[in-house]
């Protein structure tokens, strides 16, 4: 079983910043893959950025990748994104979610579990 939680989500203006944290709780789960998704209004939701905790090997959306870095803390188990110069198109919730390799990277099937999500509201 994994619990996940997020935090870190709030206001911001065009061009700030936001850091988005996870906290994983584990128990007798072994995938390995952690990653971040998203749902802007209207759209459905998509996957951002994904991590494999063993080797710290990342993989990115392209219509995000240079504006996001995800990363991992072993030592308190949680996953983190660091969002630069956001823009009003990146309001939305945030989810954090667990799974192991199925498929290509950010594939919905490679996770079986998901947090609630944290909102992210970006204001022109």
């Amino acid at each position: 079983q994994v619990h996940l939680v997020e935090s870190g989500g709030g206001s911001v203006q065009a061009g700030g910043s936001l850091t988005l944290s996870c906290k994983v709780s584990v128990i007798n789960y072994d995938g390995n893959l952690r990653a971040w998704f998203r749902r802007v209004p209207g759209e459905e939701r998509e996957g951002i950025a994904a991590i494999y905790t063993g080797s710290g090997s990342t993989y990115y959306e392209d219509s995000i990748k240079g504006r996001v870095i995800i990363s991992h803390n072993s030592a308190k188990n949680t996953v983190t994104l660091q969002l630069y110069n956001l823009q009003p198109g990146d309001t939305g919730v945030y989810y954090c979610a667990a799974g192991l390799i199925r498929g290509r990277w950010l594939e919905e099937r490679n996770f079986d579990w998901w947090g609630k999500g944290t909102q992210v509201i970006v204001s022109s």
